[in-house]
């Protein structure tokens, strides 16, 4: 394809991009797709010759689209947002096509300095104090896995590196019973075992206690184990729970031991002063991450990861090749170092443009009014007498239940909601998500994609309680 094909090419696609933006309120929210119905579509073997962008567009729109779930659909209230903006897909655009792998600050030193600027503006967004050092990272979970690793590796002397697991006595990760699940797979990666994970007890808020994970500790440093690290979380997403990271972090200090806080969600609302508070205690955190693929309408992915030790977490996984040694490496920040990957996409280009298209200010009004939008939710469950909160209202996040009068029988309950899950999904109008609270089923409903309003979420309220009411 030479140059005058893609740039035609490229503004029928940016057409069509333009289009889907405006009417993907015309499709279901979720596929509503069978198991290996897409795959039935799509040739068994590769072509052996070339084929038309058009025809390859046109398979795009009738085989793959259908099989679409359409996570910047309004009325997508599953899971966590994962929103976008028209500033972020620009921006994407311009990474495609630039094509750079940032790795080092001389494969692109445009890309590691805007990443170090571009953090620190997020830094003060957030209200996190000086002395944080920021990177991108693909994802929550790897920033995770990276602090469990550098913890491992400074309770250890940088042991395990050397000379692996094998050389040092039993080490201990800590998290709460409410911790998402990315925090178990990563203790099985960095290679300490499930087993060594410790799950603690959480509060009737759904927060870990502070006085159940001395206790943790105290009972493994009794069994001859080492305690590492300790993720706590910022907005867990069952319920959206806040661990108390200041009760959690004098523990922490008073055992040597490597306090994490998974922010990925409710961190973006730190953009707004009056929820700062959740952050009592952040001088004892050693490393922070909040996404803002989630809720600031960066595409993913987008990781913002932040510590307060640069230099542990690059002797933790820092490699010198020769191939990969440059004359600026004593000047510079190489990112390579920051992360598991050697290879970086630029994905601080998106952040940047994003941060600058809508201004803090700007951006303060887009999460304040999900809020607000869940705040209304709120009251409209209680004001039900056939429905319950099962949890209280977390920033944008909200669980309940239908309880229709003469359902007394908890199992049947259960089964209730779960179809009544199962029919909103399935009408394509609405995506909830289910969870369970203290054991009983319970819907899920999160707001916050960018172009949700007021009348799509009393749209779905009004489906919901249709639907809810059609079953009981």
């Amino acid at each position: 394809m030479n140059t005058e094909e893609f740039r035609r090419h490229a503004h029928a696609f940016v057409d069509w991009m333009a289009e889907y933006l405006d009417r993907v309120e015309t499709y279901p929210v979720r596929a509503q797709t069978k198991p290996g119905e897409i795959a039935a579509r799509l040739p068994a073997s590769p072509p052996d010759h070339g084929e038309p962008i058009e025809r390859i567009f046109t398979d795009f729109t009738r085989d793959l689209l259908p099989g679409i779930t359409h996570w910047q659909h309004p009325s997508f209230f599953a899971y966590f947002p994962a929103n976008s903006s028209p500033p972020s897909v620009l921006a994407e655009m311009l990474t495609a096509t630039l094509g750079a792998q940032c790795m080092l600050w001389q494969t692109s030193p445009a890309a590691t300095e805007l990443e170090t600027r571009v953090l620190d503006w997020l830094r003060q967004m957030l209200g996190l104090p000086e002395g944080f050092a920021g990177v991108i990272q693909d994802s929550a979970s790897s920033a995770i896995l990276c602090a469990i690793l550098t913890a491992r590796e400074r309770a250890t002397g940088w042991r395990v590196n050397e000379e692996g697991l094998g050389a040092v006595e039993r080490l201990t990760v800590y998290c709460s019973t409410e911790t998402h699940s990315s925090t178990e797979k990563d203790v099985k990666v960095a290679g300490l075992g499930r087993r060594n994970l410790r799950k603690v007890a959480v509060d009737d808020a759904f927060a870990m206690r502070a006085d159940a994970l001395e206790a943790a500790i105290r009972e493994d440093l009794a069994a001859g184990a080492r305690p590492i690290c300790v993720v706590a979380t910022l907005g867990t997403t069952g319920v959206g729970a806040m661990d108390p990271l200041r009760a959690l972090g004098q523990v922490c200090r008073r055992h040597g031991v490597w306090l994490h806080v998974d922010a990925a969600w409710a961190g973006s609302a730190l953009v707004l002063p009056e929820h700062r508070g959740m952050l009592d205690g952040i001088e004892l955190v050693d490393s922070f991450v909040v996404n803002p693929h989630k809720w600031l309408f960066t595409n993913f992915d987008c990781s913002a990861h932040f510590v307060r030790d640069p230099e542990a977490l690059v002797r933790t996984l820092a490699i010198l090749p020769e191939y990969l040694k440059t004359r600026e490496q004593s000047q510079v920040i190489d990112y390579r170092d920051w992360s598991v990957q050697l290879g970086r996409r630029f994905r601080a280009l998106k952040l940047w443009f994003v941060i600058r298209a809508y201004g803090v200010d700007g951006l303060r009004r887009m999460v304040a009014a999900h809020i607000d939008l869940a705040r209304e939710v709120e009251a409209w469950i209680g004001a039900a007498p056939d429905f319950e909160l099962m949890a209280l209202r977390s920033l944008a996040l909200l669980n309940f239940r239908y309880r229709p009068q003469g359902v007394g029988d908890p199992a049947e309950l259960d089964r209730l909601n779960e179809r009544l899950l199962e029919a909103l999904n399935d009408s394509g109008e609405l995506y909830l998500t289910q969870n369970r609270v203290r054991g009983t089923f319970a819907i899920r409903l999160a707001i916050g994609q960018t172009a949700t309003r007021r009348h799509h979420v009393e749209a779905a309220w009004k489906k919901i309680q249709e639907t809810a009411r059609a079953l009981g």
